[in-house]
């Protein structure tokens, strides 16, 4: 297991920030969805914070990349796109990250090198191998970290993307966060593998379980993973499981599973690890936390005025951004 002295205690305090900042976007987006402030889509993440956080702070966004699927809110302010700008996307709003255009599932940001924010189960898996393509092809220095849900590894394209990346030789880590439902259906009863990094093994490339509701472990795993890609062009399958307290969207009452079995999972969450583990090693106190959680509902808080009040896109807006 890493060791926290290993890590800068400023680091350490800044993933606990990032983390809490995802959760307290999220429960505000939940609350402002629900008050219809806004429609369309939204998949949370609550739950799953580890993983993004843990991800971006082991890469170099400067020459790797980073692209996931429609459940990308954490993915976004991970990397440090402005909550206010993404905020007023849900909203719809023309000071939003497309515009307005995109909405909950295609947040991007080409200078951070997030490519997305993609709204099609599995779709984005092939974008992600084009991209490692791209890196390869031109002799750049870095590598692409893809993600994406247990529904999503028994899409075609994940297995054609992964063939063709080993054959490739290219730099990418595949990266399937299990939050153990795809949709409303237990993965258990839909893969004939359990240990869905055991994949691996049909394409002749590393595979690891990873604990994701553990950041410390996270991060150390995609370092490692990032690290191979780019030193000798060889993808890695990592399965970080993970779990949601919530619906797989704002439209899913989740009826599948039990009260029981979300408070178990409750007692595994992220962020309360994370913060028990640094208050033992005397890196923050309870009151530390406090003052973070505090500055964290601010954002949010400063997010939702601004989208509230930003103006809609220009009606011949809807003509703009249509061909390259």
């Amino acid at each position: 297991m890493p060791e926290i002295s290993n890590y800068d205690p400023q680091l350490l305090k800044k993933l606990l920030y990032d983390m809490q900042l995802i959760r307290r976007f999220e429960e505000e987006a939940t609350k402002r969805y629900g008050l219809r402030e806004f429609g369309g889509f939204l998949h949370l993440y609550i739950g799953q914070e580890a993983i993004a956080v843990g991800a971006v702070a082991a890469i170099d966004l400067q020459k790797d990349y980073i692209l996931t699927a429609y459940r990308d809110h954490g993915f976004a302010l991970a990397v440090g796109m402005d909550p206010s700008s993404i905020m007023a996307e849900l909203y719809g709003k023309q000071a939003g990250t497309a515009h307005g255009k995109g909405g909950s599932m295609h947040f991007f940001d080409k200078d951070r090198h997030f490519f997305g924010g993609n709204g099609i189960v599995g779709a984005h898996i092939p974008l992600a191998t084009g991209v490692a393509f791209k890196i390869k092809y031109m002799s750049e220095p870095g590598a692409v970290l893809c993600f994406f849900g247990d529904g999503a590894i028994h899409q075609g394209t994940f297995h054609e993307s992964v063939n063709i990346a080993r054959i490739w030789k290219l730099p990418i880590v595949y990266i399937c966060e299990n939050n153990q439902y795809a949709m409303g259906t237990d993965f258990r009863r839909v893969s004939a593998v359990k240990d869905l990094s055991k994949l691996s093994c049909a394409y002749a490339i590393p595979g690891s379980q990873v604990d994701g509701m553990d950041i410390l472990a996270v991060n150390e795993e995609i370092k490692k993973a990032a690290q191979l890609a780019r030193d000798q062009k060889m993808p890695t399958l990592l399965e970080c499981k993970t779990y949601r307290y919530v619906g797989h969207s704002m439209s899913d009452p989740g009826t599948y599973r039990t009260k029981e079995e979300i408070t178990q999972y409750r007692q595994n969450d992220p962020i309360l690890l994370f913060k028990d583990k640094l208050i033992v090693a005397k890196i923050i106190t309870d009151a530390d936390f406090d003052q973070i959680d505090t500055r964290c509902k601010d954002t949010v808080t400063k997010a939702v005025e601004f989208a509230r009040t930003a103006p809609d896109p220009p009606t011949p807006a809807m003509y703009e951004d249509l061909y390259v």
